[in-house]
């Protein structure tokens, strides 16, 4: 049987209400959004709210004395950009769901939204280009040491790490 055009009109608009509640809940927890992020070299701290706004910018341990502007500069956009792509990531989250649904359920996969397009490389990778620094380099080296010890190998068993010099 057939549905009478009064009841399809009730289910669509029961629809529309709970698409606009669910749109309204998403925005406002988009809007109260915050992250937070750190350049690698723990310089500087930054967050950014639901619309990848700055709002607040820190330069941590005075670590910004010593460094040359365009080092500062690029602790300052790697933070940044690292922030507003968690950002753009969360938007995703949240506003996916909303943008597939239809009065039958889910929508196939190409009618949701293309959010490459929207937000471009953010999701996939921050815009700051990953170049080695004296910084880099001294860290990666503090980490290798870090490392658990190797399983002893050779003649007496003996590793350096645990004390053999």
């Amino acid at each position: 049987m057939s549905e009478s055009m009064e009841e399809r009109i009730a289910q669509a608009m029961a629809h529309l209400k709970a698409t606009e509640e669910a749109v309204a809940r998403a925005q406002s927890e988009l809007n109260a959004a915050s992250v937070t992020a750190h350049s690698a070299d723990r310089s500087v701290r930054v967050a950014v709210g639901g619309k990848g706004e700055l709002t607040s910018l820190e330069f941590l341990d005075g670590k910004y004395r010593n460094m040359a502007a365009s080092q500062l500069s690029a602790s300052v956009m790697e933070a940044v950009n690292e922030a507003r792509a968690e950002m753009a990531r969360r938007v995703v989250d949240t506003l996916d769901p909303l943008t597939r649904m239809t009065s039958r359920g889910m929508a196939p996969q190409r009618m949701g939204v293309d959010w490459g397009s929207v937000f471009g490389s953010l999701l996939s990778e921050t815009a700051v280009e990953k170049r080695p620094t004296a910084t880099n380099r001294f860290r990666d080296e503090i980490h290798e040491d870090e490392e658990p010890p190797a399983a002893p190998t050779g003649r007496g068993g003996e590793n350096k790490r645990q004390g053999g010099a």
